[in-house]
């Protein structure tokens, strides 16, 4: 693993304006415009790979340090909440979601998604990508291979990516009907919607809305929308960051288990959570030879989701447009 690091490292084109630099077997770091963007975790002491953090195009953070940093007036709950990650907790009876060391995972314990191979980097003036192979393990044996590609882009005072994920199943494969999943952010402290009652500062300034116009927790909870944007104020600068899902995706448009406290998420399986109704059943089972495949894209910008234009970002993105 670690001369393939090594070999796609000197293949970097040294003019590139979307840069992404491989660092042993650990992580890969996206740098923007010359500025550090974000890194992607993929060590052996990685349960799930992840980004940590993201950053606008100021500069400033917009997901939280906790567990990999101690910020202070940061909520130290749900230590498996790691940047930007993809899991779900309940994969044939696994727990892919909540699975850090000190945790026990639901069902039958905890599962672990483990680096491959990387593919393939590269760097270039618009945009650049990475391509890296994953295996979901639990109770002994792979479950799953997750083909994950990538890609940044260059985008004026925004930062913009899409994360394409193909999961090929070696077995049956059952995603179960729990709101503990999927392709999910954890936001930092000033993007929540609620105070702490126990941490008076940063002051929490953050709202969710929905494509459909509804708005905090209460309302884009559980329900059904092509895309989130949850926007507010970090570090005097008003900011957000949405998430959009692709037409093609599983049940589109997907559910939102977004929360005041930060977790963003779009899950399409917790149908029975979401719809508060226990004779729903939002499993999906796939079998050897039937991909399942997840694409968003994921928009940083400045200002809120009207100033931003996040639905017509959404029209360009479901009309296949590069930003």
């Amino acid at each position: 693993m670690k001369s393939l690091f090594c070999a796609l490292a000197l293949s970097l084109p040294l003019c590139a304006q979307v840069k992404i630099t491989p660092h042993d077997k650990e992580s890969i770091s996206i740098d923007i415009d010359g500025k550090p963007f974000t890194e992607f975790f993929v060590g052996p002491d990685t349960q799930k790979p992840y980004l940590h953090p993201l950053r606008s195009a100021d500069g400033k953070v917009v997901t939280r340090g906790y567990p990999m940093q101690n910020i202070p007036g940061e909520s130290h709950d749900h230590p498996h909440h790691r940047g930007l990650w993809f899991t779900h907790g309940a994969v044939n009876g696994y727990d892919f979601w909540g699975n850090e060391p000190e945790q026990k995972g639901a069902g039958k314990g905890k599962g672990k998604v483990v680096l491959q191979s990387i593919d393939k980097i590269s760097s270039g003036k618009k945009s650049g990508y990475v391509e890296a192979t994953f295996d979901w393990v639990a109770g002994g044996q792979t479950l799953l291979s997750e083909q994950r590609r990538m890609t940044f882009y260059d985008v004026p005072n925004m930062r913009i990516f899409d994360v394409d994920i193909t999961l090929h199943p070696d077995t049956t494969v059952t995603f179960g009907d729990t709101k503990e999943g999927t392709f999910a952010i954890r936001l930092a402290p000033e993007l929540e919607e609620d105070q702490p009652k126990k941490i008076p500062e940063p002051k929490r300034t953050g709202r969710m809305v929905n494509a459909q116009g509804k708005q905090t927790e209460k309302q884009v909870w559980g329900s059904r929308s092509e895309w989130v944007d949850y926007y507010g104020t970090v570090a005097g600068e008003k900011l957000g960051i949405a998430i959009l899902d692709n037409p093609a995706n599983p049940r589109h448009p997907t559910y939102w288990h977004s929360r005041g406290y930060g977790l963003f998420a779009a899950n399409p399986f917790g149908v029975s959570d979401f719809e508060r109704d226990k004779s729903k059943n939002g499993e999906l089972t796939i079998q050897p030879g039937q991909p399942l495949r997840f694409r968003y894209r994921v928009i940083i910008h400045p200002g809120d989701y009207q100033s931003t234009d996040i639905a017509r970002m959404y029209e360009d993105y479901a009309a296949g447009k590069r930003p």
